[in-house]
C-alpha cells in the first residue's frame, strides 16, 4: 500500500477499534499521527486522502434480520425483489420506510435470547426438580425478587442489568409490577433527552411535587407523577395541548421517528407550536412540552411494549432468585446476550452460592448441564472445539484413557486435544494433572499405523511438573475465556492492598467524597450519546463490580490506555448517593495481568 511496510500498516489497523470512540476533535489526521505516520510526507498525505475518500461510502446492502412485508396480490408485481444469501429466500430492494409509505404492511418479527433462556430454565426445573412452572403463573410481587431489584442485584436479568438501570434501581425502588414497567421505559434516550428521567425519580423519592407540564395534562400524566414516559402519553399530550387529531398525533410520532427528514420534523413542530399558541400555552412552558414530545417521539417506549418487557424482566428476576442453577445454566447456553461476558455471569453466580464444575470429557455435554444443582461447563465453552467433534465425543463415551479417546474419536485433532488437556477436561481419564494430559495427548495424537495399533501404551509418567495455580488460571482464560476458580484479581490482592486499592464490596462502607482506588478487569465500557462525552467503565474484582465515571478531558488524555488495556487501576472521589456508588476518576493506570489476558471486556460505545 503506497510503499508502507507491513508493521506500520498493522499499527494503524490496530487503532481501528478505537475510532468508534469519537470526539469533536477526532479526525484521520489524529489517527495517522497516533499510528506514527509523518503527516508532512507526501505519500502519507496521499494515503490519508484515500482513507478520507473511502469513509462513509456504502459498504453493503442492509437487511433487516426479522423484517417482513405483506401486500395484496403478488409481491414482485409491487416491489423489486432479489435473491437473499439464504436458499429460497428473497429480499425487498426498497427501504422499509418507503414500503410503509406506499401502504405495504411492514412487520418486525424479532427474537429475544432471554425468551429462549427462560424456556430452557423452565425445562431444567421440571427435569431436575419435577416442578412444572408457567411464566404466567409465577408468584406476583415476590418480596425477594423486588429486594434484589432494589439493591440493583441484576446481572443476567432482562432489561434491568445495564449500568444505567443499576444506577436508577436503588432510587426507583420498584415495589410492584407497574413500577417495573416504568423502570424498563425510563432508561431510554427519549426520557433522558427530554429531561424527564431525573424529575420522575425525584418525584418518586418525594423530593419534588408531582406537577404536570400543564394543568390540562394532569389526568394524562397522573399515573407517571406528571412526567410523560410513554409514547401513548405523548400522543394524548399532543391532542390535548395542540388539538391534534389522532391521525395528526400519529403523523407526529412517525415524523420524529423518521430521523432522515429534518424538513418533515420541522413542519410538524411548527404545527405543534401553532396549536399550543392558540390554546394560550406559550414561552418556557411551550418549549418544555415541545422538547418532551419531540424527544419521546424519536426514542420513547410504548407502554404496551414496556409492560411486555417488564413481564420478562420480572420472570428472569424470579427464576434467578429461586432457581439460580437452572437459570444460570440456561443463560450460559443462550449466549451472546445482555451486557456481560459469560465470565462475569459465572462469577456473579458463584458469589450467590452456585458451584461451577469444569469441562470434563466424560461428563460435559454439548452445552452446560446440571449435576445435583451444580453447573457443569459444556464443550461449547472450549475455544476451537467444533460441534462435530463435541458430538462425536458425547456419542462414543465413556472413555477409559486418553489413548482410548483418540482411538474412538479419530477426528479429534492435535489442537483440540491440547485445548481439552489445558482446560483440565482429560484429568478424569488417567491424567494426573494438566501437563500430564498434554504429554499423553501429544503421544496419543501421533498415528501409530496398523502394525503397532494394538500395542498398549507405555505407562511412563510425564516428565513435566504440575501447573501452578496461576498457570491453571491462565490456561482456563486462554481455553474458555473464563475461570471457575478464584477471580484473577484474588491473586493480586496482596499487591493491591499495598497500593491501597479498595475491593468493590467494601466501597459501600466508605464515606461519600473520599478519594479511593479501585482495580479490576474492564467488563464494560460505555459512552452513551446522551452523556455529553462522559465515559462509563465497570471494573470487576473478586468481590464484585466498581463503576467508574471518566470526564471527557481525562478520557481524551488517556484514551489509548483506557481503550486498549483490559485491566486498570483507577483513583478518584467516591460518590454514594441513594446507595448508588460511583468513582469519579482523576487518575487511570494500566495494570499488567498476564494470567488474565484471556478475559476480554464487553464494550458498548
Amino acid at each position: 500500500m503506497l510503499g508502507f511496510d507491513e508493521p506500520m500498516l498493522n499499527k494503524l489497523s490496530k487503532l481501528v477499534p478505537m475510532w468508534g470512540w469519537t470526539e469533536e476533535n477526532e479526525s484521520p489526521k489524529r489517527h495517522f499521527g497516533e499510528a506514527g505516520f509523518d503527516l508532512s510526507h507526501p505519500r502519507v498525505r496521499k494515503f490519508m486522502d484515500l482513507t478520507i475518500g473511502l469513509q462513509d461510502l456504502p459498504r453493503h446492502l442492509g437487511q433487516h434480520s426479522g423484517g417482513m412485508v405483506v401486500c395484496q396480490g403478488s409481491l414482485d408485481a409491487v416491489v423489486p425483489l432479489e435473491p437473499a444469501s439464504m436458499q429460497d429466500r428473497v429480499v425487498v430492494q426498497w427501504d422499509k420506510e418507503d414500503c410503509a409509505d406506499l401502504g405495504i404492511v411492514k412487520v418486525d418479527l424479532l427474537g429475544l435470547g432471554m425468551m429462549a433462556a427462560l424456556e430452557e430454565t423452565i425445562e431444567l426445573i421440571e427435569e431436575h426438580r419435577g416442578k412444572k412452572i408457567a411464566l404466567g403463573e409465577l408468584e406476583a410481587d415476590d418480596p425477594q425478587v423486588y429486594a434484589a431489584l432494589q439493591r440493583a442485584d441484576t446481572i443476567g436479568l432482562f432489561q434491568v442489568e445495564s449500568r444505567a438501570q443499576q444506577a436508577s434501581l436503588p432510587r426507583m425502588k420498584p415495589r410492584n409490577f407497574y413500577d417495573l414497567v416504568v423502570q424498563v421505559a425510563i432508561i431510554r434516550p427519549g426520557p433522558i433527552q427530554g429531561k424527564m428521567a431525573h424529575p420522575y425519580l425525584a418525584r418518586r423519592q418525594g423530593k419534588e411535587k408531582p406537577e404536570p407540564l400543564h394543568e390540562c395534562l394532569r389526568e394524562i400524566l397522573d399515573r407517571t407523577l406528571g412526567v410523560p414516559l410513554f409514547q401513548e402519553q405523548l400522543l394524548r399530550v399532543a391532542m390535548a395541548v395542540a388539538d391534534f387529531t389522532g391521525g395528526e398525533a400519529e403523523e407526529l410520532r412517525r415524523a420524529f421517528g423518521f430521523k432522515r427528514s429534518e424538513k418533515r420534523m420541522r413542519a410538524i413542530e411548527v404545527r405543534l407550536r401553532e396549536g399550543m399558541t392558540k390554546k394560550g400555552i406559550v414561552g418556557e412552558q411551550q418549549d418544555k412540552i415541545t422538547k418532551a414530545i419531540t424527544s419521546f417521539a424519536m426514542y420513547g417506549f410504548p407502554e404496551s411494549h414496556a409492560a411486555s418487557f417488564a413481564v420478562l424482566a420480572y420472570a428472569s428476576a424470579y427464576l434467578r432468585t429461586h432457581y439460580l442453577p437452572e437459570f444460570t445454566c440456561a443463560l450460559l447456553n443462550n449466549q451472546p446476550m445482555g451486557f456481560y461476558h459469560p465470565s462475569t455471569v459465572i462469577k456473579d453466580a458463584q458469589r450467590h452460592g452456585l458451584r461451577v464444575l469444569p469441562v470434563d470429557i466424560n461428563r460435559s455435554g454439548m452445552l452446560c448441564t446440571l449435576e445435583d444443582f451444580e453447573l457443569r461447563l459444556g464443550f461449547n465453552y472450549v475455544r476451537g472445539l467444533n460441534g462435530a467433534i463435541a458430538r462425536s465425543i458425547v456419542e462414543h463415551r465413556p472413555f477409559a484413557s486418553i489413548h482410548d479417546l483418540t482411538l474412538r474419536v479419530p477426528e479429534l485433532h492435535k489442537g483440540a486435544l491440547e485445548k481439552l488437556s489445558a482446560a483440565g477436561a482429560l484429568n478424569s481419564i488417567g491424567a494426573e494433572h494438566r501437563r500430564d494430559a498434554l504429554w499423553q495427548s501429544a503421544r496419543a495424537s501421533r498415528p501409530a499405523g496398523e502394525l503397532l495399533r494394538e500395542i498398549p501404551e507405555s505407562s511412563t509418567a510425564a516428565p513435566l511438573r504440575r501447573m501452578s495455580v496461576e498457570e491453571r488460571l491462565a490456561a482456563d482464560c486462554s481455553v474458555t475465556g473464563m475461570t471457575i476458580g478464584k477471580h484473577p484479581m484474588a491473586y493480586r490482592r496482596e499487591e493491591m492492598d499495598k497500593l491501597k486499592v479498595t475491593p468493590a464490596a467494601e466501597l459501600a462502607q466508605i464515606r461519600h467524597g473520599r478519594v479511593v482506588r479501585v482495580s479490576g478487569n474492564v467488563i464494560v465500557r460505555q459512552r452513551p450519546g446522551t452523556a455529553k462525552g462522559i465515559t462509563f467503565i465497570s471494573l470487576e474484582d473478586e468481590t464484585g463490580i466498581s463503576n467508574v465515571i471518566l470526564r471527557k478531558e481525562l478520557f481524551e488524555e488517556l484514551r489509548r490506555d483506557i481503550l486498549t488495556h483490559a485491566w486498570l487501576i483507577v483513583e478518584g472521589k467516591l460518590q454514594n448517593v441513594d446507595s448508588v456508588i460511583h468513582i469519579l476518576a482523576s487518575r487511570v493506570m494500566p495494570m499488567n495481568h498476564p494470567v488474565g489476558a484471556g478475559i476480554q471486556s464487553h464494550d458498548y460505545h
